[in-house]
């Protein structure tokens, strides 16, 4: 659904600015008298730091139309009449249901394909093998504490998936005319992400904030009539086969619940449906298997490896801003690419003010990511160095990328002793374990320890991501200083697999079986794969009638 108004992009004001100085440039790029009255909404707040220490905020706002004179004149490259594009979706399927809808996995994309789902009258079932968000922090609490893993619930596994232990970033390079994207971003507000995220340039809910959030979710859809469903994970699940045909019937799963006694049960039933959404997440390795034994259409894709690197947050501040960080502006981020004669390096989920994290989630494998609290205020960032990896690295086979990441991080367990490895940048050059710390010293959430990452990763891809670092130091000054730290190794950076769908977002050849989210290759972040967890609710409506219709 569209409506017009008027948008106007490039407004530049002083990083020290009130509203009523917006509100005044706004009434003179339109012509405006000083006294007319305006309703406008930000939709872009970014930062011009160009001009170091002259530092611009840049706006676009949208103004509602109806009520002012405003003249053709004023219409040009910055000011111009747009058709704003609404979410809007509309239950047309006729098939009904006999049971309520499947969702495995409990992170953005079974979020939000669950809460629409449930507040159409569909009342589904959101299995998730991991703990509820308040027992999940305590579990990988003692995890960083003591090095007790949790294979069922640990960073990647439970309510709100890998992205609850992360810098919660929500900025996605999807192009999107339909509106998931601000409806995502709309939703998150209406559980308590702060307005801001509608319109800054980079937005962030922060680890703190987001496990509020994905818990008052919960809380509504299980209001709503849903069933959310921990401790519970797929084992297998059942179709039957028709003329050629294939369809969901149930799915197998195995919940565990602690006893009283201090013992642990275990029981395995099936639940029967006739839609199973896999929203299992990029970790879900196991799982992973049974689709390949079952035979679901799956392919290898490229995605990407390296190591987590930390610099002093004041010194990224310096060399974004010009300046050590000023009282208005958040901590600074950044983004660096880089291209080898092979292959791309780049910097992926950079976290301003934030901490390395022990991510791993199987016995004797160490895997790393980044995580920040919403206000940023660590004194290092920290950034995955990854370089892009194919199946030409890794092997044609479908789960060969998996293999190729378990070899890496069983690798990277085995350097740290079962911690976390660090080395110094100068060091990790010229291949030598790190003796003792710089002016640096790691912020890391769980154990670590001096090692030498080059025992981790392959020697040509070591080589290319000093190549790259030393690369990056002519985009960011001293980005390749001897003393910024290097741990590892960040192995889940996106899905090695892709589950193919077909027209109706059916895997390939089994109606009612959902392949979504960032798992099954469809996303890389959690906007991205909140927006297919719509796209696959959009889907089922298209299909299915409401159980309540019935």
């Amino acid at each position: 659904m569209q409506n017009q108004c008027i948008r106007i992009n490039q407004i530049k004001l002083p990083v020290q600015h009130d509203q009523k100085a917006l509100e005044d440039k706004i009434r003179k790029l339109l012509n405006l008298r000083k006294d007319a009255v305006i309703k406008y909404q930000i939709v872009k707040k970014s930062i011009d730091a160009r001009n170091k220490p002259d530092i611009r905020f840049v706006y676009s706002v949208d103004i509602e139309s109806e009520g002012l004179s405003i003249s053709k004149k004023v219409f040009g490259q910055t000011v111009s009449l747009i058709q704003k594009q609404n979410y809007h979706y509309e239950i047309t399927g006729k098939t009904k249901l006999a049971h309520a809808p499947v969702i495995v996995g409990m992170g953005p994309a079974g979020l939000f394909c669950g809460y629409y789902l449930a507040r159409n009258g569909y009342h589904p079932i959101i299995i998730e093998r991991g703990e509820d968000v308040d027992r999940r922090q305590e579990t990988v609490n003692l995890f960083w504490e003591t090095g007790k893993l949790n294979m069922e619930s640990n960073v990647q596994f439970g309510e709100g998936g890998a992205g609850t232990f992360s810098d919660g970033k929500l900025n996605t390079q999807v192009k999107d005319k339909t509106g998931r994207n601000h409806e995502v971003l709309e939703t998150f507000i209406k559980f308590g992400a702060k307005e801001e995220i509608r319109y800054i340039n980079k937005p962030h809910i922060g680890t703190d904030m987001l496990k509020q959030i994905v818990k008052r979710m919960r809380e509504e859809i299980c209001r709503l009539g849903g069933t959310i469903c921990f401790h519970t994970k797929m084992t297998d699940f059942c179709m039957e086969e028709t003329g050629g045909n294939k369809r969901i019937t149930g799915v197998w799963v195995n919940r565990t619940e602690k006893l009283e006694t201090g013992f642990v049960k275990n029981r395995t039933e099936k639940i029967e449906t006739n839609i199973l959404v896999l929203a299992i997440g990029h970790s879900a390795r196991d799982t992973f298997e049974v689709l390949r034994q079952r035979e679901v259409v799956m392919s290898p894709k490229a995605f990407a490896v390296g190591l987590r690197m930390e610099h002093p947050q004041t010194m990224i501040n310096r060399a974004m801003y010009g300046t050590d960080i000023h009282e208005v502006l958040e901590a600074a981020d950044y983004k660096v690419t880089y291209q080898t004669s092979k292959r791309g390096i780049y910097s992926f989920c950079m976290c301003p003010g934030g901490y390395v994290v022990n991510a791993s989630s199987e016995e004797g494998k160490l895997a790393v990511n980044g995580m920040s609290y919403s206000d940023r205020t660590g004194r290092n960032s920290n950034s995955a160095i990854v370089a892009a990896i194919s199946p030409d690295d890794y092997g044609k086979g479908v789960l060969d990328g998996i293999k190729f990441q378990q070899k890496l991080e069983k690798l990277a367990f085995l350097e740290g002793n079962g911690t976390i490895p660090v080395q110094r940048f100068d060091d990790f050059c010229q291949n030598r374990r790190t003796e003792k710390f710089g002016k640096i010293y790691p912020a890391i959430k769980g154990k670590y320890c001096m090692g030498n990452l080059r025992n981790v990763l392959p020697k040509e891809l070591s080589q290319e991501l000093i190549e790259g670092i030393h690369g990056f130091a002519r985009q960011i000054p001293d980005f390749d200083r001897g003393d910024a730290l290097l741990s590892g190794v960040e192995s889940r950076t996106s899905s090695p697999v892709r589950l193919e769908r077909d027209e109706q977002f059916f895997s390939r050849g089994i109606s009612g079986l959902y392949p979504c989210g960032e798992g099954a290759g469809y996303a890389g972040g959690i906007t991205s794969a909140a927006m297919d967890g719509l796209r696959i609710f959009e889907a089922i409506i298209r299909e299915y009638a409401p159980l309540e219709r019935i």
